[in-house]
């Protein structure tokens, strides 16, 4: 069974870009531009197996999606922080995040990051 991934991403391109490359490697992807549509899809279940996390978002950005995940039921998703702003893999870490993209993502460390996350 195909693992899924939750790409919240308000870049268009950006978006279908990582979409594209993850269903051609046998991922399941659910594509949402805002943190509110990524909060209510988890909320309506079943949760993805992993998110992509992007912080600058509108509606409600990455630092209030990790806060309000932190504390539900759901904290236990693993999220890969995937960003162009100054943010490095040491803050992911400090907040409990999985991993740590820097935008814009390279299909090869997009792959490595979500394999040595998702890995029994």
């Amino acid at each position: 069974m195909a693992q899924t991934v939750m790409v919240i991403e308000d870049n268009a391109i950006s978006r279908e870009g990582v979409t594209v490359i993850l269903r051609r490697h046998g991922y399941d992807v659910i594509a949402l531009e805002n943190g509110r549509q990524a909060l209510e899809r988890i909320a309506a279940g079943p949760p993805p197996d992993l998110i992509l996390l992007d912080m600058l978002l509108p509606v409600l950005d990455g630092w209030r999606v990790l806060d309000l995940l932190k504390g539900s039921p759901h904290a236990k998703i693993p999220i890969i922080i995937m960003t162009g702003s100054i943010l490095t893999r040491e803050w992911a870490a400090s907040k409990e995040c999985a991993g740590f993209l820097k935008k814009p993502v390279e299909e090869q460390d997009l792959l490595d990051e979500l394999r040595s996350v998702l890995a029994p």
